[in-house]
């Protein structure tokens, strides 16, 4: 099933879920391969993070003066 669209926490969550069911049935995220869960739960996450639109760290924007 193709990922959702959006960018709420619901959406995001969904997709990891979608991806991780994904890679426990074929073994692979895409193209890659993660060896554990851990891992395809971490690269699911940043998939679905960045096709969201976001980042898994948010900046704040300000810069440190000198």
């Amino acid at each position: 099933m193709p990922l959702k669209k959006g960018h709420s926490r619901k959406t995001v969550s969904h997709n990891i879920e979608e991806m991780v069911d994904a890679w426990k049935e074929k073994g692979a995220i895409g193209n890659s391969k993660p060896e554990n869960k851990k891992k395809a739960i971490k690269q699911a996450a940043a998939i679905a993070l960045k096709k969201a639109g976001k980042s898994k760290y948010q900046h704040s924007g300000k810069t440190k003066k000198s």
